[in-house]
C-alpha cells in the first residue's frame, strides 16, 4: 500500500522511519512545505518526495499520516475528509476548541477513519496496567497519579502557539486517565507557577502545573506537569485500587532516584526524551494504523471523540487556574 506523510520535521522522520520497516507499506510520498525538506527524508529513506502538499491528496493513496505543525493539521484533516483517505494524526486536532468541535463534527459526518496521536494507548506499560483495570485486578479504582515532566523548556517560539501547558501537555495525562479507567472526567481544580524562563509568563502560559480531576464515579486522579526536570524525561502513572496497585513507567531508565539505604534501582540511564520513551508505542500506533487501512476497519482505537474531551479537561484545567476555582467540564462543553 501507498501512505501519505505530510510534514518532515522531528516527528515526520520518526513516523518515515516507522513505515518503513512495515511489510505493508510498498512506498510513502513525502510533503513538506519546505520542499527540500522532503526531498531529504525521502531520499533518506527510500521513498518519493512530493513537490507540494497538494499532490498527497491527488495522489489516491491508501492513507495519510499528519506530522505537520500544529497549526496545519485542521486543514489538512479537512482535505483528507474531502480526498476520503484514512488518516492518522498527531494531537490536536485544531488550535483551539472551537476549530475541535467543528472537526469532529465533520469527521464524524463523512465517516472518514481518523485516528488520534495519543501514544500513550499504545506503550505495553500502559496497555498491561489497563488490562488489570478492566480485569478488575485491582478492585475498584479509586485513586491516579499521572505525570509527564520534561527535562527541559521547548523554545520561545514553541510556546507561543503550543497552547499552554495544559492543551499541550497535560491533555495526554487526561487521555491516558479516560482510557484507563473507562470514566468520564466532570470537574478539575488546576493550579500552575512560573519559576523559569521570563517567556512562560510572556505568553500567558506556566512552567509547571498540577490538576486534579474528580471522575464521574467518584475516582480522583491528579496530573503533574513542568517543563523543568533536568534529571530526564519522566511519564508515569500509577494506579490505586481497593485490592491492588500498579505502576506504568517504573522501569530501569526512571529519572528519579531513591535515596534509601541500599537501593540501586533505578540502574539508569534515564529517558532524555519522548522519543526514546515511547518508541515502542509510536511503532505500535503507526501499525495499528496501517493495519486498520489493510483491512478496511472503520472504527478507531483513539477516535476524534476521544481527542475532543481530554481538549475540554484542558479548556476547564486552564479556566480553572485563571479563576482560581474548580471547574466542571459542563461549563465548556459546546
Amino acid at each position: 500500500m501507498r501512505i501519505g506523510l505530510v510534514g518532515a520535521g522531528r516527528i515526520g522522520q520518526m513516523h518515515a522511519r516507522i513505515l518503513r520497516d512495515l511489510e505493508t507499506v510498498t512506498d510513502v510520498l513525502v510533503a513538506d512545505v519546505d520542499r527540500s525538506s522532503s526531498r531529504a527524508l525521502a531520499d533518506a529513506q527510500g521513498f518519493t518526495a512530493a513537490d507540494a502538499v497538494d499532490e498527497v491528496f491527488e495522489a489516491g493513496l491508501d492513507g495519510v499520516v499528519v506530522a505537520a505543525a500544529t497549526s496545519a493539521h485542521a486543514d489538512l484533516l479537512r482535505r483528507s475528509i474531502k480526498a476520503r483517505v484514512p488518516v492518522f494524526v498527531e494531537k490536536p486536532l485544531a488550535v483551539d476548541l472551537a476549530g475541535t468541535v467543528d472537526l469532529v463534527h465533520a469527521i464524524a459526518e463523512s465517516e472518514v477513519p481518523v485516528q488520534l496521536g495519543f501514544q500513550r494507548r499504545f506503550d505495553p506499560g500502559y496497555v498491561e496496567a489497563k488490562r488489570k483495570v478492566d480485569a478488575g485486578e485491582l478492585g475498584w479504582v479509586h485513586t491516579l497519579r499521572s505525570c509527564t515532566l520534561d527535562p527541559a523548556p521547548p523554545t520561545p517560539v514553541y510556546v507561543a502557539s503550543s497552547g499552554g501547558i495544559f492543551r499541550d501537555c497535560a491533555v495526554h495525562d487526561f487521555d491516558s486517565i479516560r482510557w484507563m479507567t473507562g470514566r468520564e472526567i466532570v470537574s478539575v481544580s488546576a493550579f500552575a507557577a512560573n519559576r523559569g524562563e521570563q517567556f512562560f509568563r510572556e505568553h500567558g502560559d506556566a512552567d509547571t502545573a498540577t490538576v486534579l480531576l474528580e471522575l464521574d464515579d467518584g475516582t480522583l486522579a491528579t496530573a503533574s506537569c513542568t517543563r523543568y526536570n533536568a534529571a530526564g524525561y519522566d511519564v508515569r502513572l500509577e494506579v490505586f485500587g481497593a485490592n491492588g496497585s500498579v505502576s506504568v513507567g517504573l522501569d530501569d531508565h526512571m529519572p528519579l532516584r531513591s535515596t534509601e539505604p541500599h537501593v540501586r534501582f533505578p540502574a539508569g540511564p534515564a529517558y532524555t526524551g519522548f522519543q526514546q520513551r515511547f518508541a515502542a508505542a509510536y511503532r505500535a500506533e503507526i501499525a495499528t494504523f496501517v493495519d486498520s487501512v489493510v483491512r478496511d476497519r472503520q472504527v478507531s482505537p483513539c477516535t476524534p471523540a476521544d481527542a475532543l474531551e481530554a481538549f475540554y479537561a484542558a479548556e476547564a484545567a486552564e479556566l480553572s487556574r485563571r479563576e482560581c476555582r474548580a471547574v466542571t467540564l459542563e461549563e465548556v462543553r459546546r
